[in-house]
């Protein structure tokens, strides 16, 4: 088994704390509302949204996988922090084993935020994670977050 680090970064214009508020805490109810061509629904098989929790999130026709489900591991409403887990759907099969992932939102100056990504790519045996793959993931979560941005900036007593 291989692990594969990536690390990214996207700057918005929402406040940390509200971004959180969104994009984290409520995520699961907002993303498919402002990002319907992207995910149909989240649904939470086990638990309660902390940690334990498993997920199952149903991306929109046409996606090229039908779900992925997610296990939480922390919520850490302090530092703006959430860790989960790719368990089973999605890329998780022939080549991965399972994909950790940390999203953290910090405050940047100016009073907008920075939201840091980090996976790990757990992959079976000696396969090797395609830097195409991880390009498209990348540049799916940016889309969900200026989807929750745009909404936030439109919807301005929401989330605060």
């Amino acid at each position: 088994m291989g692990v594969f680090n990536y690390e990214a970064e996207s700057p918005s214009v929402i406040p940390a704390a509200r971004l959180f508020k969104a994009f984290i805490l409520d995520g699961d109810k907002l993303i498919p509302k402002v990002s319907p061509q992207a995910i149909s629904c989240v649904e939470n098989i086990e638990g309660n949204g902390g940690p334990g929790t498993i997920k199952k999130i149903t991306f929109a026709e046409g996606s090229p996988f039908k779900y992925v489900k997610e296990r939480v591991e922390e919520v850490d409403h302090t530092n703006f922090k959430y860790s989960y887990t790719v368990i089973e759907g999605g890329a998780v099969g022939d080549k991965l084993e399972k994909i950790c992932n940390e999203l953290k939102i910090v405050a940047a100056p100016g009073g907008g935020s920075i939201l840091k990504i980090s996976n790990k790519y757990h992959t079976k045996g000696n396969h090797e994670m395609n830097a195409e793959d991880i390009k498209i993931g990348k540049e799916k979560a940016e889309a969900l977050l200026r989807a929750v941005e745009s909404y936030l900036l439109a919807h301005t007593a929401e989330y605060n």
